[in-house]
């Protein structure tokens, strides 16, 4: 089976990155299994309380601790989490084709859009909406 993929357009008339396709893309389980197992454990060095299953759900477990729960980990400790998730993210330069390059510096010019791709990358893998999570 092949890993997950997303395509996500912003749709904002007042973004400066409104039209943009970005295509998203699951990481390998390897690697995923790596992100949360530090993710995790930055976690628990904060203090946070690590459910049992946590470990062995993968990316998953991070939800079961609680999304927000990310926010009492320090900078120092989030920023590798947070450059290898834009790993998972490409561009489509022209959205009428189907070709894909990786990102640059310049292709993302909102803080917004960059916020929004990284709770998508999280959907992803988790396979469920954030937002529908919490509000359960």
């Amino acid at each position: 089976m092949a890993r997950r993929k997303a395509d996500v357009v912003i749709d904002d008339d007042n973004s400066r990155d409104n039209g943009k396709v970005f295509v998203l893309t699951e990481m390998p389980a390897a690697r995923s299994e790596k992100w949360a197992m530090r993710a995790l454990l930055a976690l628990q060095r904060a203090g946070v309380e690590i459910p049992d299953d946590a470990v062995q759900n993968g990316m998953a477990g991070i939800a079961g601790v609680g999304i927000d729960a990310l926010g009492r980990l320090s900078f120092h400790e989030v920023e590798y989490l947070l450059d290898e998730m834009f790993e998972c993210i490409q561009i489509k330069p022209d959205p009428k084709l189907s070709a894909v390059r990786d990102l640059i510096e310049d292709d993302i010019e909102e803080v917004k859009t960059r916020i929004l791709l990284r709770k998508e990358v999280l959907e992803l893998h988790l396979g469920f909406s954030l937002a529908g999570n919490r509000s359960k």
